[in-house]
């Protein structure tokens, strides 16, 4: 019968596309070998790996060390395990099962719950595990799927067996490359590619391409190691020698954000899940990964509401990231906030620094040096007033405070580190004395230097917006954006100066600006002045150490701008936020524009990052001071570069050139076969040549228009 079914809507397809079923030879089809019809699939399962399936009982728990009751008890233990478990999520009809022993009629000591969901099985086991329901019953509580691999477990301890030794890919290869290129992913459509950028022949060179590679994004890791992308099942990270392959998967059912630790050592994953009562938060779920090995280091469960707090975004309530690193790549600390606690773990035992979380009333915000194990933290106002606002700087392990500065009627507060971890720009917005209206300065801490000295800092205008601030990257000077749109002010400062060295001072201000956000050079030294969304793509390359324009153009409704990792290139794109002029540009250092493609659908640009340099300072300085000297070799390889474009533009000429040529061979072709019919139409004269003819003027008469008008005579 389902034959039969089947053989219908085929029919009936074929029907549909005017196809003649009778024409075809079915037989004659063969498929090829194997249930994927031969077309190997990522989600493939390896024979060699030993995975556990869910066996359909995730959502329900196992709860031990219950009293025994005889049967007049019975009801009232129910009534109590009940009530304590219904608080946690909302049982199923008939989903509390307690054993009876026929024999004596007494309770077996035991029970079984089931809720709508395995989250809510899930936080019921997190929450009661060890409830201590009276000095002789401590609650012992277990996924009902765990009884499955507990059995599976031998009886005997047998060693596992050796694997041979197999040499993984060098995943650093791309930084050999030979012309020193930089890479990067793009994003459009169902498709991501990876391409090399080749400036100097003015476009893209093809690395490895994908259809549906990732179902949300992708993203590298912050040393350039791993391209990560994200799926319903969990995340995976690519990389490779000479290509993409995948090197791990991370388990995370309906993951939707990610997070690299600065070292790439761990992965943090976030998923947000639905209650089953609507007037319930949205669970979280929050796991840590070793990159390597995929194992999980830590999960985090709970509530949204336990985790809304840090963190500059997010979904669902939740900011993120929610987790910190610090500073530096040896990935030793992780901090997040919580409800006056600031908490501390380390990465040896995932655990909380010396157990215990660090009680600050009323945190607001807090950040990691770049470079040291040091936290910055926010404190606002308390009391009304009465208690001040304050930043402080704490030591971590030690929990030592270093350094703390009060601060005076705080509207808002914003910590801003310099990349070397040498400075720190705090930006308050303080209230005026009527409290109607705020103003705003900066408090500069010199983390390097003894004591660590603060400098206060305050604009011309205290009344001016900050609309942006950004630190010059491994430099001493930084770049703010203050007043009122459309035409900002930018001020560029510096920390130290020839004349002062341990004062900040003003370097310049450029006046009237279209320009709301800031993009300094990883090489310090540049800054594009960006004039993005509502300023519809203006961009500004300025040059700081001769304090000079170099470009001033635009790349219309651009949404995103991005320095390449060695500070040589700009990308700039218009993403699908806009439906028109989708993709990207890429421009030189100083504001040249180098080459451009339009990609449908753009979603995303992201270079590649690269690892820090292993020169010395001094080093780099003896390479800059003998540049010329390196810098032939690069020469020669420009000037063949050169010949080859020019020899590329010859040839499309002479490409246009055959084009021209052979249209205007067919226009007179044409001209010929139709000289009869030209000769007809003017009464057989054969000449095509106006000067051969003799113009004579022609008068006619014609008769436009006639009217009939009756005069009527009065009689005298």
């Amino acid at each position: 019968m389902a034959d039969v079914m089947l053989m219908k809507e085929i029919e009936d397809k074929a029907l549909l596309l005017g196809i003649d079923l009778s024409s075809i030879d079915l037989d004659s089809i063969h498929l090829p070998p194997g249930d994927n019809c031969g077309i190997p699939s990522d989600d493939d399962v390896d024979q060699e790996e030993n995975l556990e399936f869910d066996s359909g009982f995730g959502n329900i728990i196992v709860v031990d060390n219950l009293p025994v009751v005889p049967k007049e008890k019975f009801e009232k233990l129910v009534t109590v395990v009940r009530k304590i478990y219904s608080q946690i999520g909302a049982i199923k009809e008939d989903g509390l099962w307690m054993p009876v022993d026929p024999a004596t009629e007494k309770s077996l000591g035991y029970c079984f719950i089931e809720y709508n969901t395995p989250q809510e099985a899930e936080l019921a086991k997190e929450k009661t595990q060890g409830y201590k329901l009276d000095r002789s019953h401590i609650f012992s509580v277990s996924m009902f799927d765990d009884f499955d691999r507990f059995m599976k477990v031998p009886d005997e301890w047998a060693p596992p067996p050796n694997k041979e030794y197999a040499p993984g890919e060098n995943l650093q290869q791309w930084l050999t490359d030979a012309k020193a290129r930089d890479q990067f992913v793009i994003r459009a459509g169902s498709d991501t590619e990876v391409l090399w950028n080749d400036a100097k022949l003015l476009k893209p060179d093809p690395v490895y391409k994908r259809a549906f590679w990732t179902e949300s994004f992708v993203q590298w890791s912050p040393l350039g190691t791993y391209l990560a992308t994200v799926h319903r099942q969990g995340a995976a990270v690519w990389g490779g020698a000479t290509t993409f392959n995948r090197l791990m998967r991370y388990a995370h059912p309906q993951v939707k954000l990610i997070d690299f630790s600065p070292g790439e050592k761990y992965l943090v994953t976030y998923s947000s899940h639905e209650p089953s009562n609507p007037r319930d938060a949205n669970r979280v779920v929050i796991n840590i990964f070793d990159v390597r090995t995929g194992k999980v280091m830590r999960d985090f469960k709970g509530s949204a509401d336990d985790f809304a707090i840090g963190g500059t975004g997010g979904v669902t309530g939740v900011s993120w990231p929610v987790f910190k690193w610090s500073g530096g790549r040896d990935d030793k600390y992780f901090a997040r906030m919580g409800k006056n606690v600031l908490s501390v773990y380390e990465t040896e035992t995932f655990s909380l620094v010396d157990k215990k979380s660090l009680k600050v009333e009323n945190i607001m915000d807090f950040s990691w040096s770049p470079t040291d194990p040091i936290i910055s933290l926010f404190v606002p106002e308390t009391g009304g007033g009465n208690q001040p606002a304050r930043v402080s700087l704490v030591q971590i392990p030690s929990k030592e405070e270093l350094r703390q500065k009060l601060l005076f009627n705080v509207s808002d507060c914003k910590m801003y580190w310099q990349s070397n971890g040498e400075y720190l720009a705090v930006n308050v917005d303080r209230y005026t004395k009527t409290k109607k209206s705020t103003f705003t300065g900066f408090e500069l801490f010199r983390i390097k230097e003894r004591d660590i000295p603060i400098e206060v800092l305050e604009l011309e205008n205290k009344n001016d917006k900050i609309i942006a601030f950004a630190w010059e990257p491994k430099g001493h000077r930084f770049a703010v954006i203050h007043g009122d749109n459309p035409k900002p002010d930018i001020s560029i400062y510096s920390m130290r100066t020839a004349q002062n060295t341990g004062r900040v001072s003003k370097l310049t201000t450029l006046k009237g600006k279209q320009a709301n956000a800031l993009f300094w050079s990883p090489a310090g030294r540049f800054i594009v002045l960006a004039g993005l969304k509502g300023f519809n793509g203006l961009l500004e390359f300025y040059n700081v150490d001769e304090l000079e324009t170099m470009a001033n153009t635009e790349h219309f409704y651009a949404t995103d701008v991005e320095w390449d990792p060695t500070g040589r290139y700009v990308a700039t794109a218009v993403t699908s936020v806009h439906e028109m002029e989708n993709g990207f540009n890429i421009w030189s250092f100083n504001g040249k524009h180098l080459y451009r493609i339009l990609k449908d659908h753009f979603f995303q640009f992201l270079w590649r990052p690269r690892p820090a340099s292993f020169l010395t300072a001094e080093k780099e300085e003896e390479i800059a001071k003998n540049l010329k000297k390196y810098s032939k070799k690069y020469e020669a390889e420009d000037q063949d570069v050169s010949l080859l474009l020019s020899e590329q533009e010859r040839e499309k000429r002479r490409v246009l050139k055959e084009d021209w040529d052979k249209w205007a061979n067919e226009w007179k072709l044409l001209h010929e076969e139709e000289k009869l019919e030209r000769e007809n139409l003017r009464d057989g004269e054969a000449s095509d040549e106006e000067e051969e003819y003799e113009a004579k003027d022609i008068e006619v008469e014609e008769v436009v228009d006639v009217t009939k008008e009756i005069l009527q005579v009065e009689e005298y």
